[in-house]
């Protein structure tokens, strides 16, 4: 199964890789970038995996994944992100395919930051 990933969260890996490689080195970036890629890819095969928090008080069908949780599958031990930061914030979609709508550090409101279509229209 596939993930979509929405413009914003695509934008928000480019800045999460971009302060990454500019604070800790490329090498750094390149794991944190393959950690990223290893959780859309947990993702899109269970979007219910073990880790992910069902979000229905930010949206319908919303969820949450820490990337601390797809840590030991995106690398060796002595070459993986010990203590990632970010989490993917996604819905799925009628047809049962994640759609990923943003990439944000654990330390955020949540509901600030999430998509303007995950928001539910005004009754």
């Amino acid at each position: 199964m596939d993930a979509i990933i929405a413009p914003k969260a695509r934008s928000d890996i480019a800045n999460i890789l971009a302060w990454t490689d500019e604070n800790f080195g490329p090498r750094i970036m390149q794991r944190y970038a393959r950690l990223i890629k290893t959780a859309i890819q947990e993702i899109a095969a269970n979007p219910e995996l073990a880790g992910s928090v069902p979000r229905p008080e930010i949206a319908k069908n919303c969820r949450s994944y820490h990337l601390f949780f797809s840590r030991r599958q995106a690398g060796t031990r002595g070459d993986r992100i010990h203590k990632p930061r970010h989490l993917l914030l996604y819905r799925v979609g009628e047809a049962g395919v994640p759609e990923i709508g943003r990439v944000l550090h654990d330390s955020m409101e949540l509901d600030r930051h999430i998509p303007a279509d995950y928001r539910e229209p005004a009754e």
